[in-house]
């Protein structure tokens, strides 16, 4: 039987500083037994400094290089976004990396240009569809939740979801409500990940992580405002049961993403 032990890591973002908030996340990552993927927020190494450009990174960069070693060594899959930098473009790149140290990549597709950070990012246009642990599972990043076209789960093509965000406590009830829509309607696991506490823009941002069952359930609840690590361990074998038995995703509009 497939299972997938995953650790969800709720906590607050370093303004700027990805030496301070890379140290953090291995200090939480060594305290973990036997999990198979931990789950960082977005721009987990500097926070939301989208007007901040001399953060971004090439892939062999010390973020990556770090992320590569932990997953390495604590032998587990790590999972998140980063500033990223590749042909003079800035990326808020999300990553999946596997203990063998290996790294697949895709960007965010969907940039927040009420924040403005559509003037300092480009955006993505790949899918990022990784399998692990038996598991099909896909990433996105954060304002993608309000956009269901992009997350539409096409003949069961994924398992689980996962949101990494820097979503603010003054939206939070959409974020909870679309994470609940997304499990629901894609019949399929979501893990969304935000942070905590207040940015370098003093905005203030409450956790609100969830982890979702295929019926919108949750599995785990979080603390609000606080620092958290969570763990819980999923079954494929009961989403597959739940897909044979109530095949929603047989009636689905076929479509193409332009």
């Amino acid at each position: 039987m497939d299972t997938l032990k995953i650790s969800i890591i709720q906590d607050n973002i370093i303004w700027a500083d990805i030496k301070a908030n890379l140290e953090k996340v291995e200090t939480h990552i060594k305290s973990l037994v036997g999990t198979d993927l931990v789950v960082l927020p977005e721009m987990f190494s500097t926070g939301f400094c989208t007007d901040q450009p001399g953060l971004a990174e090439e892939m062999s960069g010390e973020t990556v290089h770090a992320l590569k070693q932990l997953a390495v060594n604590s032998q587990l899959a790590i999972a998140g976004s980063f500033i990223a930098r590749e042909n003079g473009q800035n990326y808020n790149r999300g990553f999946f990396v596997f203990p063998n140290g290996v790294i697949k990549t895709a960007d965010k597709r969907h940039l927040f240009s009420i924040g403005g950070e559509h003037n300092h990012f480009s955006p993505g246009t790949e899918k990022l569809i990784v399998n692990y642990c038996g598991f099909n599972i896909r990433l996105l990043i954060c304002y993608d939740i309000r956009f269901p076209v992009w997350a539409r789960n096409v003949d069961n093509e994924y398992d689980l979801l996962i949101y990494v965000a820097n979503f603010p406590q003054n939206r939070i009830r959409s974020w909870n409500v679309l994470l609940q829509a997304r499990a629901i309607e894609n019949l399929s696991y979501v893990c969304g990940v935000n942070c905590i506490g207040t940015d370098g823009l003093g905005i203030k941002y409450n956790g609100h992580s969830a982890l979702l069952d295929f019926k919108g359930n949750p599995l785990i609840s979080f603390p609000e405002s606080e620092t958290s690590v969570q763990t819980y361990e999923l079954e494929l074998e009961k989403l597959q049961k739940f897909r044979v038995k109530s095949a929603f995703w047989r009636d689905a509009d076929m479509f193409e993403i332009k």
